[in-house]
Protein backbone atom coordinates (compact mmCIF):
# COMPACT_ATOMS: atom_id res chain seq x y z
CA UNK A 1 0.00 0.00 0.00
CA UNK A 2 1.35 3.63 -1.15
CA UNK A 3 2.28 5.12 1.97
CA UNK A 4 0.59 8.33 0.71
CA UNK A 5 -2.61 7.31 1.63
CA UNK A 6 -2.00 8.40 5.15
CA UNK A 7 0.26 10.81 4.65
CA UNK A 8 -0.19 14.60 3.41
CA UNK A 9 3.53 15.57 2.01
CA UNK A 10 5.95 13.62 3.00
CA UNK A 11 4.33 14.04 6.92
CA UNK A 12 2.66 10.94 8.19
CA UNK A 13 0.21 11.12 10.84
CA UNK A 14 1.62 9.73 14.32
CA UNK A 15 -1.56 9.47 15.90
CA UNK A 16 -3.75 7.74 13.51
CA UNK A 17 -6.13 5.03 14.84
CA UNK A 18 -3.88 1.48 15.34
CA UNK A 19 -7.23 0.30 14.57
CA UNK A 20 -7.82 1.40 11.18
CA UNK A 21 -4.12 1.06 9.62
CA UNK A 22 -4.50 -2.18 11.04
CA UNK A 23 -7.47 -3.44 8.79
CA UNK A 24 -6.56 -1.62 6.04
CA UNK A 25 -3.17 -3.32 5.76
CA UNK A 26 -4.20 -6.57 6.79
CA UNK A 27 -7.46 -6.42 4.53
CA UNK A 28 -9.83 -7.27 8.04
CA UNK A 29 -12.64 -4.96 6.57
CA UNK A 30 -13.28 -7.34 3.68
CA UNK A 31 -13.44 -7.11 -0.01
CA UNK A 32 -16.42 -8.72 -1.61
CA UNK A 33 -15.99 -9.49 -5.31
CA UNK A 34 -18.39 -7.34 -6.36
CA UNK A 35 -17.08 -3.86 -5.12
CA UNK A 36 -13.45 -2.31 -5.70
CA UNK A 37 -13.87 -0.53 -2.56
CA UNK A 38 -12.97 -1.67 0.81
CA UNK A 39 -16.29 -3.28 1.94
CA UNK A 40 -17.39 -1.46 5.14
CA UNK A 41 -20.71 -2.49 5.77
CA UNK A 42 -21.57 -2.81 9.41
CA UNK A 43 -18.14 -1.40 10.74
CA UNK A 44 -18.31 2.25 10.94
CA UNK A 45 -21.52 4.50 11.77
CA UNK A 46 -23.99 5.57 9.75
CA UNK A 47 -23.24 9.69 8.39
CA UNK A 48 -24.03 12.12 11.08
CA UNK A 49 -22.70 15.42 11.65
CA UNK A 50 -23.77 19.18 12.05
CA UNK A 51 -21.33 21.44 10.34
CA UNK A 52 -21.54 24.28 8.47
CA UNK A 53 -21.93 24.49 4.85
CA UNK A 54 -19.97 26.86 2.31
CA UNK A 55 -23.15 29.28 2.20
CA UNK A 56 -22.54 29.59 6.06
CA UNK A 57 -25.61 27.88 7.36
CA UNK A 58 -25.91 25.19 9.46
CA UNK A 59 -26.45 21.57 8.21
CA UNK A 60 -26.20 18.21 9.34
CA UNK A 61 -26.07 14.61 7.60
CA UNK A 62 -29.55 13.95 7.22
CA UNK A 63 -30.00 17.05 4.99
CA UNK A 64 -28.48 15.00 2.34
CA UNK A 65 -29.92 12.02 3.10
CA UNK A 66 -31.78 10.12 -0.39
CA UNK A 67 -28.04 10.40 -2.46
CA UNK A 68 -25.01 8.17 -2.51
CA UNK A 69 -22.19 10.46 -0.66
CA UNK A 70 -18.63 10.62 -0.43
CA UNK A 71 -17.10 11.96 2.43
CA UNK A 72 -14.07 13.22 2.38
CA UNK A 73 -11.57 15.17 4.76
CA UNK A 74 -9.11 17.77 3.39
CA UNK A 75 -8.21 21.73 3.17
CA UNK A 76 -7.90 23.98 0.40
CA UNK A 77 -4.25 24.87 0.66
CA UNK A 78 -3.64 21.24 0.19
CA UNK A 79 -1.12 20.97 -2.16
CA UNK A 80 -1.53 17.58 -4.01
CA UNK A 81 -3.64 14.75 -1.94
CA UNK A 82 -6.81 17.08 -2.02
CA UNK A 83 -7.09 18.74 -5.62
CA UNK A 84 -6.02 15.14 -7.09
CA UNK A 85 -8.90 13.06 -5.23
CA UNK A 86 -11.05 16.07 -6.27
CA UNK A 87 -10.46 15.71 -9.58
CA UNK A 88 -11.24 12.12 -9.84
CA UNK A 89 -14.07 12.15 -8.05
CA UNK A 90 -15.74 15.03 -10.10
CA UNK A 91 -14.44 12.65 -13.04
CA UNK A 92 -16.18 9.87 -12.15
CA UNK A 93 -19.51 11.73 -11.60
CA UNK A 94 -19.14 13.58 -14.95
CA UNK A 95 -18.95 10.42 -16.68
CA UNK A 96 -21.92 8.73 -15.16
CA UNK A 97 -25.02 8.69 -17.54
CA UNK A 98 -27.33 11.70 -16.97
CA UNK A 99 -30.00 10.75 -15.35
CA UNK A 100 -27.59 9.41 -12.27
CA UNK A 101 -24.97 12.15 -12.20
CA UNK A 102 -27.53 13.94 -9.24
CA UNK A 103 -27.82 10.56 -7.39
CA UNK A 104 -24.34 11.40 -5.89
CA UNK A 105 -22.59 13.91 -4.06
CA UNK A 106 -19.23 14.55 -2.60
CA UNK A 107 -19.12 16.19 0.77
CA UNK A 108 -15.88 17.96 0.95
CA UNK A 109 -15.28 18.77 4.62
CA UNK A 110 -12.79 21.01 5.48
CA UNK A 111 -10.41 20.21 8.72
CA UNK A 112 -8.52 24.15 8.17
CA UNK A 113 -11.51 26.43 9.27
CA UNK A 114 -8.92 29.08 10.37
CA UNK A 115 -8.36 29.59 6.65
CA UNK A 116 -11.42 27.86 4.95
CA UNK A 117 -14.12 30.54 5.33
CA UNK A 118 -17.04 29.89 3.88
CA UNK A 119 -16.88 32.20 0.69
CA UNK A 120 -13.10 30.38 -0.04
CA UNK A 121 -14.56 26.94 0.66
CA UNK A 122 -17.02 28.20 -2.10
CA UNK A 123 -14.75 28.93 -4.63
CA UNK A 124 -12.87 26.14 -3.94
CA UNK A 125 -14.82 23.48 -4.32
CA UNK A 126 -16.95 25.09 -7.11
CA UNK A 127 -13.96 24.32 -9.19
CA UNK A 128 -13.98 20.86 -9.14
CA UNK A 129 -17.96 20.05 -10.05
CA UNK A 130 -21.14 20.80 -9.64
CA UNK A 131 -22.49 17.69 -7.07
CA UNK A 132 -20.09 18.74 -4.14
CA UNK A 133 -20.51 20.62 -1.00
CA UNK A 134 -18.21 22.46 1.24
CA UNK A 135 -18.56 21.25 5.07
CA UNK A 136 -16.44 22.93 7.90
CA UNK A 137 -17.28 23.37 11.32
CA UNK A 138 -14.90 24.43 14.55
CA UNK A 139 -12.14 22.60 15.82
CA UNK A 140 -13.90 20.40 18.15
CA UNK A 141 -16.82 19.50 15.69
CA UNK A 142 -14.22 18.79 13.38
CA UNK A 143 -11.79 16.41 15.88
CA UNK A 144 -15.45 14.61 16.74
CA UNK A 145 -16.49 13.83 13.10
CA UNK A 146 -12.82 12.78 12.53
CA UNK A 147 -12.76 10.66 15.84
CA UNK A 148 -16.23 9.04 14.63
CA UNK A 149 -14.61 7.87 11.65
CA UNK A 150 -11.72 6.87 13.05
CA UNK A 151 -8.95 9.00 11.66
CA UNK A 152 -7.39 12.44 12.29
CA UNK A 153 -5.76 15.57 11.47
CA UNK A 154 -3.00 17.55 12.92
CA UNK A 155 -1.20 20.68 12.19
CA UNK A 156 2.24 22.05 11.78
CA UNK A 157 4.03 24.80 13.12
CA UNK A 158 3.12 27.93 10.86
CA UNK A 159 5.84 29.16 9.20
CA UNK A 160 7.24 32.84 9.03
CA UNK A 161 4.52 33.93 6.56
CA UNK A 162 1.53 32.23 8.88
CA UNK A 163 1.38 29.26 6.39
CA UNK A 164 1.35 26.03 7.57
CA UNK A 165 0.76 22.15 6.41
CA UNK A 166 -2.18 20.16 7.52
CA UNK A 167 -1.47 16.39 7.74
CA UNK A 168 -4.97 14.60 7.12
CA UNK A 169 -6.40 10.94 5.52
CA UNK A 170 -6.74 10.69 2.07
CA UNK A 171 -9.88 8.20 2.75
CA UNK A 172 -12.91 8.91 1.12
CA UNK A 173 -16.03 7.25 2.94
CA UNK A 174 -18.62 6.05 0.35
CA UNK A 175 -22.41 5.70 2.30
CA UNK A 176 -25.70 4.74 0.79
CA UNK A 177 -29.02 6.67 0.41
CA UNK A 178 -30.01 5.64 3.95
CA UNK A 179 -26.56 6.93 5.38
CA UNK A 180 -25.00 3.40 6.20
CA UNK A 181 -21.44 3.23 5.23
CA UNK A 182 -20.44 0.86 2.62
CA UNK A 183 -16.97 1.55 1.18
CA UNK A 184 -13.89 3.10 1.88
CA UNK A 185 -11.91 4.05 -1.10
CA UNK A 186 -8.30 4.72 -1.77
CA UNK A 187 -6.16 6.84 -3.37
CA UNK A 188 -4.92 3.72 -5.71
CA UNK A 189 -8.52 3.21 -6.63
CA UNK A 190 -9.21 3.66 -11.00
CA UNK A 191 -11.65 6.05 -11.48
CA UNK A 192 -14.14 2.92 -13.79
CA UNK A 193 -13.28 1.39 -10.51
CA UNK A 194 -15.44 4.09 -8.39
CA UNK A 195 -17.72 4.43 -11.02
CA UNK A 196 -19.10 0.92 -10.84
CA UNK A 197 -19.06 0.90 -6.99
CA UNK A 198 -21.47 3.83 -7.38
CA UNK A 199 -23.33 2.64 -9.96
CA UNK A 200 -24.19 -0.57 -8.26
CA UNK A 201 -25.11 1.90 -4.93
CA UNK A 202 -27.80 3.74 -7.08
CA UNK A 203 -29.40 0.69 -8.40
CA UNK A 204 -29.27 -0.91 -5.36
CA UNK A 205 -31.11 1.35 -3.40
CA UNK A 206 -33.80 2.47 -6.64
Amino acid sequence: MSARFWRQRTKALPSISVLVMSMLLTGCFGNDEDWHGKNISGLMPELEFDLMNSQGEPVSGSDYDGRVRMLFFGFTSCPDVCPTALQKLNQVTSSLAPELQDEVLTLFVSVDPQRDTPERLANYVDFFGDNIVGLTGTEPQLRELAKRYRTTFGYDEPGPDGNYAVSHSSAIYVFDRDGSARLLIRPGLKAEEIRHDLVALIQEDS
